[in-house]
């Protein structure tokens, strides 16, 4: 939705199938590796796209399977969200899938958008350091040193009145941006977020505008989210195509 929502041609490669409502992850079900390059080489031997998009991965065998095939894309960017727990807690990554995903993803993603709590795990992934140790800026240059080029660390579940997101390259600190703290817990507001850098690099933004620019719309996604459920709100996606009142109505609701 966010990719079509931006003007892009989303093309799904599914990795994994999962038990899931408004409230959380009741279960997945990796999809056979080979199944999963299958439907990867069928859509990129027809199609030209201007970036990858990666997600839940589900299993160390789909993990290597990604990597495969984005190593034979070496110019098309990747985004890299790496999903280890649903908003609930559920733990959708094993320690063996987090290895897979540090050793063979992150030296080919062109931004990974860890938040506070997932940069800590991945950054001590191979260390003898304890997560709470590790300021925020000490994860990313960990994460910038296993190959990904650009790390965007989102602080929405550290205590502070704003939300400070913190994009890095290998220099440091490339740029900070502070949003309102929006009340309640959203149902994949991560993914939008992942989604939408994407589709914005896709049509030729730089990094830095492009994760500036997914930002701003994952905050009016989650400025007019609704309950679509009895768990987390959902965001929406498409905004922008309903008018003011409309919208105002639907996030009281």
């Amino acid at each position: 939705m966010t990719l079509a929502s931006l003007g892009c041609h989303p093309l799904s490669v599914i990795t994994a199938l999962t038990v899931q409502d408004t409230m959380g992850v009741e279960d997945t079900l990796a999809i056979d590796a080979d199944w999963v390059a299958d439907q990867a080489r069928c859509v990129l031997e027809d199609v030209s796209v201007g970036a990858f998009k990666v997600g839940l991965i589900g299993s160390v065998e789909v993990a290597a399977a990604i990597a495969e095939i984005v190593a034979d894309y070496p110019d098309v960017p990747l985004v890299l969200d790496p999903v280890l727990a649903s908003g609930r807690g559920d733990e959708l990554a094993s320690e063996n899938v987090i290895a897979a995903m540090c050793e063979l993803l992150l030296p080919q993603t062109t931004v990974l958008t860890p938040n506070s709590h997932e940069a800590r795990r991945l950054a001590t992934e191979d260390s003898e350091e304890e997560e709470a140790d590790l300021t925020l800026d000490e994860c990313a240059a960990a994460l910038l040193s296993m190959g990904s080029e650009y790390v965007l660390v989102t602080g929405t579940h550290e205590n502070t009145a704003d939300v400070s997101n913190l994009l890095f390259a290998t220099g440091g600190l490339v740029r900070t941006d502070r949003w309102q703290r929006l009340p309640g817990s959203y149902h994949g507001s991560g993914c939008t977020l992942a989604a939408a850098i994407a589709a914005n690099i896709a049509h030729g933004l730089d990094v830095p505008e492009a994760a500036h620019s997914a930002q701003e719309y994952t905050w009016q996604t989650l400025r007019f989210a609704y309950r679509a459920g009895m768990g987390q709100l959902v965001p929406d996606r498409f905004f922008w195509a309903r008018d003011d009142e409309e919208a105002d109505e639907g996030q009281s609701d």
